[in-house]
C-alpha cells in the first residue's frame, strides 16, 4: 500500500494571552485558504472524529487555559488536522515560552495550490514570528539537523548545516531551519537581513508581502523535494546566505 504524502505546516508565535482571538483566528484563516475545509471537529481519544457544534466557545474556552486543542476536519478519507502546543521557556529561544502551531494535509494538487495562502492564514492568525510549510519526506531530512546523535551533535543528511537546538538560539525572530515555503514575520525578516535586493533576487522572485509587512518566501516552486538535486541546492543556497538561521552565526 502506498503512504499518503503530507504537507506538514509549522508556526511558532508569542504563548496564548486569554482572551486574545487568535486560535479561531488561525483555524479561519486556514479555511478561508482550502476551498470546502471546514475545522469543526475534535478528535476522541480513540481517534474518532466527533463534531463540535460550538467550536468558537469550545476554542475560546480551551485559550484562556493556554490550550489550542486538536481540531480535524472530520473526514477520515481526506485527514486535515491542526493543533497547538505550549513550549516552555526552558525549551524556547530567549527563554520565552511559545505557542507552537501545527496542521497536517494531504499533499495534493489543491494543497499545493492553496499552501501559500494556508501558511499565511495559519501565521498572521497566529501573530507567528516565523513558519514553514514542507512535504513530510523533506521535512524529515530538515529534521536530522537538529536531532542529537550518541555522539552529541547534530549529524544531518545530503550535507545540510548543523543547526542549533531551539533552546541556544538567542531571539524567537530568528528561524530555526528553513522549509519549501518559508513565513517569516517583519521582525524575523529583519533578523536574518532580508531582504537584499543585490543578493535576493530569486528568492524575491517567488516571495510575496503579507498584510502585516511579513513574508512568504518559497525556496521552489514545486514542493520541495530533496531526491531533485535542484531543489537540494536551492535549500543549501539558502543556508548559505542567511548564516543566522539555526544560530549559526554569532550575534
Amino acid at each position: 500500500m502506498t503512504t499518503r504524502k503530507r504537507l506538514d505546516m509549522t508556526v511558532y508565535a508569542p504563548t496564548l494571552a486569554g482572551h486574545d482571538g487568535r486560535t479561531l483566528a488561525v483555524v479561519r484563516g486556514m479555511e478561508r485558504a482550502l476551498p470546502g475545509l471546514r475545522l469543526e471537529w475534535e478528535v476522541s481519544k480513540g481517534g474518532r472524529p466527533i463534531e463540535l457544534p460550538q467550536r468558537e466557545a469550545w476554542l475560546a474556552e480551551a485559550a484562556t487555559r493556554g490550550k489550542f486543542p486538536l481540531l480535524c476536519n472530520g473526514d477520515e478519507s481526506y485527514p486535515v488536522t491542526i493543533s497547538g502546543m505550549r513550549r516552555s521557556a526552558s525549551a524556547s529561544p530567549g527563554g520565552q515560552q511559545q505557542l507552537q502551531v501545527h496542521a497536517k494535509l494531504p499533499l495534493d494538487a489543491a494543497s499545493i495550490t492553496a499552501a501559500v495562502e494556508m501558511l499565511e492564514g495559519m501565521a498572521e492568525g497566529a501573530r507567528a514570528f516565523w513558519g514553514h510549510a514542507t512535504p513530510d519526506g523533506a521535512a524529515l531530512d530538515i529534521a536530522y539537523q537538529t536531532a542529537p546523535t550518541l555522539e552529541g551533535p547534530p549529524s544531518p543528511r545530503r550535507g545540510l548545516p548543523a543547526l542549533k537546538l531551539f533552546e541556544h538560539i538567542r531571539s524567537p525572530e530568528i528561524p530555526y531551519y528553513l522549509g519549501w515555503l518559508n513565513y517569516w514575520s517583519d521582525a524575523a525578516a529583519e533578523a536574518i537581513g532580508f531582504p537584499d535586493p543585490a543578493r535576493d533576487t530569486d528568492l524575491l522572485s517567488r516571495a510575496r508581502r503579507t498584510a502585516t509587512g511579513g513574508w512568504i518566501v518559497p525556496l521552489t516552486e514545486a514542493p520541495l523535494d530533496l531526491d531533485n538535486p535542484a531543489h537540494l541546492d536551492a535549500l543549501l543556497r539558502a543556508y548559505e546566505r542567511f548564516p543566522k538561521l539555526g544560530g549559526r552565526s554569532p550575534p
